[in-house]
């Protein structure tokens, strides 16, 4: 599928999973739609999975949005316990967008739904939003850590089942679009085959001459790795060391449930030129959780850093604080510069990014799809440095070759069941007429019991014809029919929705439930 088709099938309100291997402009997809659907009057909450992909759609967590937080689980106390604000937020979204969505488990995308649902007061999935999803499964899987609730990927939660989702697998590479080598070789790691001479090219790289006045960012696989690179080359800094350490209140096991769940370190090492990257959102959002800088000098009076941020703004880092709430209790705190150091990363923080130039070492990757993201963030193999591979490095998830399979299959269909869709779509792009325009609200309201008329004969009408229900008819398009209220085909072809295939095929049964409300 190409980036104007999924843009076209996004645009139709229909529920996506937009994926397709890295590089191949998924938040390109994303970024755009997003940028459209506001101008359209759109209210769109952008969330991600990790603090740092949110950054790069401009967007925050979808445990901070949802409010689920840290949790593995909730009670049916929960949504009405979140704060009016949170709410507010939930109830006015029109569109969800949850980014890299590999690494979110099956069950918090169930806790996601029932809290949107329970919030909005409405039973239908997701409490009737357009949900986008966005991620590619080859790449790195949720984390199950010891002693936590484990799960898989979200393909395998009610959510998933109930959200009918649309599938658009993008093809087309534009990362590695210069290298066809590297490409193969890419494609080969996600098939689980490479040849011997594509293994050959990439154990190249291990011998490769490092340009020392080359930037370069090193991924590594594990934070203790990251952690050592870092204070060693914060060592190589001249200058005094300032250091700044956490505090903490609350119980001794949730105190440390809370540490696991942001970057904050427990004592923070800086000097002046040292590289850091910001680990929480600001407030007034002068800087947000992934941000990149440098420490150019520290306050005299409180010793606080002052950081000079990649965009160019400067600003005096104060202490945050992180909370680990249950319910209304609070049930731990830390407060801590939220700041740490940056030279290095780890390859979960590095997916979704575009790398020039990268060092990696893989020689302690421990998950599958962990090498195939860290060397897809690379756009030329001759940028690439090798520091070593093992045996789990090249492997990718035998359940994510499973799942690819079905979701190619599933765009190949979308293509065919938005066929009328996308040619309308493309001339209304080429003619100029699809600019978005603030949507307006419909000042009559829905008969809400035309409406869960028209929604049982559409189940009804999915389970005979064994398609998802979308398909037929999405809820708007419903939604409009319960407004106008339509009488007869010529006045169902204004509704927006129908064209003329859906009218001959539907058209008697929604005449006839129309007239019969109005009957009624």
């Amino acid at each position: 599928m190409t980036q104007d088709e999924a843009l076209a099938i996004l645009e139709s309100g229909a529920s996506v999973l937009l994926t397709g291997a890295a590089g191949t402009g998924k938040t390109y997809v994303l970024n755009k739609f997003i940028r459209r659907a506001k101008k359209a009057g759109k209210s769109v909450a952008v969330t991600a999975t990790t603090g740092l992909a949110a950054t790069h759609l401009n967007g925050t967590t979808i445990h901070a949005w949802s409010g689920i937080g840290v949790h593995d689980s909730i009670d049916k106390h929960m949504a009405t316990k979140l704060g009016k604000s949170r709410q507010e937020l939930i109830r006015k979204a029109d569109i969800l967008v949850i980014d890299e969505i590999s690494m979110l488990h099956d069950f918090r995308l169930d806790m996601v739904e029932e809290i949107v649902r329970t919030v909005r007061d409405d039973q239908q999935p997701f409490g009737g939003l357009q949900v986008v999803l966005c991620g590619d499964f080859f790449q790195l899987p949720p984390v199950n850590r010891q002693g936590s609730r484990q799960g898989s990927f979200v393909t395998s939660s009610q959510a998933w089942e109930r959200g009918s989702f649309t599938v658009c697998y993008l093809e087309k590479q534009y990362r590695q679009v210069d290298d066809q080598d590297y490409t193969d070789i890419l494609n080969g790691i996600r098939a689980g085959f490479l040849t011997r001479s594509q293994l050959d090219i990439l154990r190249a790289r291990q011998q490769a001459v490092d340009d020392p006045f080359a930037t370069k960012t090193r991924l590594l696989t594990v934070n203790v790795d990251v952690d050592t690179v870092n204070e060693a080359q914060l060592d190589e800094l001249q200058g005094d060391v300032h250091e700044y350490d956490m505090e903490t209140h609350g119980g001794k096991n949730y105190v440390e449930q809370l540490k696991r769940s942001c970057l904050a370190p427990e004592r923070l090492r800086l000097k002046k030129g040292a590289q850091i990257m910001c680990i929480k959102n600001a407030q007034d959002r002068r800087y947000a959780n992934g941000s990149l800088g440098v420490v150019v000098d520290f306050e005299k009076s409180t010793d606080y850093p002052i950081v000079e941020l990649v965009n160019g703004r400067t600003i005096s880092m104060k202490p945050e604080t992180w909370e680990l709430m249950d319910g209304d209790k609070r049930r731990a705190q830390l407060t801590q510069l939220p700041l740490r150091l940056a030279w290095a990363i780890t390859v979960h923080k590095s997916q979704g990014m575009t790398l020039d130039a990268a060092r990696i070492d893989l020689s302690r990757a421990f998950v599958e799809g962990m090498g195939y993201v860290a060397l897809s963030r690379v756009r030329s193999l001759k940028h690439l440095l090798l520091d070593g591979l093992n045996g789990m490095a090249l492997r990718v998830s035998p359940l994510a070759k499973t799942i690819d399979k079905d979701l190619r299959s599933r765009s190949e269909k979308a293509l065919q069941d938005f066929a009328e869709h996308l040619k309308q779509w493309q001339a209304d792009e080429d003619s100029g007429q699809h600019a978005p325009k603030p949507e307006q609200k419909s000042e009559l309201e829905i008969d809400q019991e035309l409406f869960d008329r028209l929604r049982v004969w559409r189940a009804q009408r999915a389970l005979k014809d064994g398609m998802p229900a979308y398909i037929i008819a999405h809820d708007k398009t419903l939604a409009a029919v319960s407004i106008l209220k339509p009488r007869s085909e010529d006045e169902l072809l204004k509704v927006p929705g129908f064209g003329t295939k859906k009218v001959e095929a539907y058209g008697a049964d929604i005449i006839r439930i129309t007239s019969d409300s109005d009957d009624n």
